[in-house]
């Protein structure tokens, strides 16, 4: 089932990398052509989201790859983090170019041909529309799949904006609306790349993710019947989509642990943490920190 889910995926991905760098070269030519720093602006974004797409795919292979090897006990997984930490710098360092670039042109804006950039961006909204329609059902449970659906989801946004000052400046003859246009797309390029550069950052040193409440969790784990206590717990992702949780579990008879550790690894499932390592203790031996670490 995982791998059917991959391989669709991955066919999604391929899709809209291919659509989308059309999409970018469209752009471009015209945006040259019609004197428009909003298209150029919006091709930037758009090819940085097709390298954010690629370094998607790349990252699905890596977490489905298995990959185990003796140095490597997790396989590749967690290059797959340092994937989606790597599409949210690339984003800022885009963001900062079309800043720069919109902000040189304010002072004496050029002469735009307005009919090129809302046709152009009324195709980008059809296609980005769709790549974030497509990725909308698969977004929910990896970062680097939602990082490219939130970004599918911007552009659209970003397009519907072209489009609307390509009709200002139609019937204004606003230039000046043209590189304002590139600063909002800049603006809101940041907002949406913000969310996934902080949890890139957290996930890249083995923080809880953003999707797990550590304090419930342990009152779960102590929930459970015949457990007396839980301590030493760790929470972390070891790619973008699988957590790992490792605790020590004191327990009231050493006889039931067999029982006491399924129901908790079933819990644990039933929350999203699927690899878990859980170490067992009685009353009587108790693990304490100088020992444990």
């Amino acid at each position: 089932m995982q791998i059917a889910k991959s391989m669709k995926l991955n066919t999604i991905y391929v899709v809209a990398v291919v659509l989308n760098l059309l999409f970018v070269i469209i752009e471009v030519v015209i945006g040259l052509y019609g004197n428009s720093m909003g298209l150029i602006s919006d091709a930037g974004h758009n090819l940085g989201d097709v390298f954010s797409l690629l370094l998607a795919m790349i990252a699905l292979k890596l977490t489905a790859a298995n990959n185990s090897k003796r140095r490597f006990t997790y396989g590749y997984r967690k290059g797959s983090i340092l994937i989606s930490l790597l599409n949210a710098i690339i984003l800022l360092v885009a963001v900062g170019i079309i800043i720069i670039e919109s902000i040189e042109k304010i002072p004496h804006p050029e002469s735009v041909n307005s009919s090129f950039v809302i046709w152009t961006a009324a195709a980008g909204i059809v296609i980005n529309g769709a790549t974030a329609l497509v990725l909308a059902k698969q977004h929910k449970h990896d970062i680097n799949t939602r990082g490219a659906f939130l970004h599918m989801l911007a552009d659209t946004l970003v397009s519907a904006g072209v489009v609307i000052s390509g009709i200002i400046i139609n019937y204004t003859g606003w230039y000046i609306i043209d590189p304002l246009t590139g600063i909002i797309i800049a603006v809101i390029v940041l907002i949406s790349t913000w969310g996934l550069l902080s949890e890139s950052l957290r996930m890249s040193v083995d923080a809880v993710p953003e999707s797990i409440d550590t304090d419930s969790i342990v009152q779960k784990m102590q929930a459970v019947d015949g457990v007396g206590n839980v301590h030493h717990i760790h929470i972390w992702g070891i790619s973008t989509n699988e957590v790992a949780l490792t605790a020590h579990v004191v327990i009231n008879d050493i006889t039931s642990y067999h029982d006491i550790i399924h129901n908790i690894k079933e819990m644990l499932c039933q929350e999203g943490i699927h690899h878990s390592t859980l170490e067992i203790e009685t009353e009587d031996y108790e693990c304490d920190s100088k020992v444990c670490g």
